[in-house]
């Protein structure tokens, strides 16, 4: 009679610990989906806030570029305008630039 007892209390242990296993396999998939969605959410989260990143670069970029072109025309209006006021000087000081240049690139 102990022995009938042995074995249904086995049995019983052995149920009970393959109710746990499946229990802990549908715990563990539903962790698994969970850390799946998670990272998918993660990674849509991080693609907008790049593509929000870049969109803001892009148009500083192109703001930048816009001052510099408005800053090189006036210079350049403002150097014509003070080689037709001046266009002696502007020869003096052209040839002497030239000069200068001559002097740094003979002495190589």
């Amino acid at each position: 009679m102990a022995r009938v007892q042995t074995n249904d209390a086995v049995e019983q242990t052995s149920a009970d610990l393959s109710a746990q296993l499946e229990t802990l396999k549908a715990d563990v998939a539903a962790l698994t989906s969970t850390l799946a969605d998670y990272g998918r959410a993660q990674k849509e989260q991080i693609g907008a806030t790049a593509e929000e990143t870049y969109e803001a670069a892009k148009k500083k970029g192109a703001e930048t570029a816009q001052h510099a072109r408005k800053q090189a025309r006036d210079a350049y209006a403002g150097a014509e305008q003070a080689v037709r006021a001046n266009p002696a000087a502007s020869v003096g000081i052209a040839a002497g630039v030239g000069f200068l240049v001559g002097l740094l690139t003979a002495r190589r």
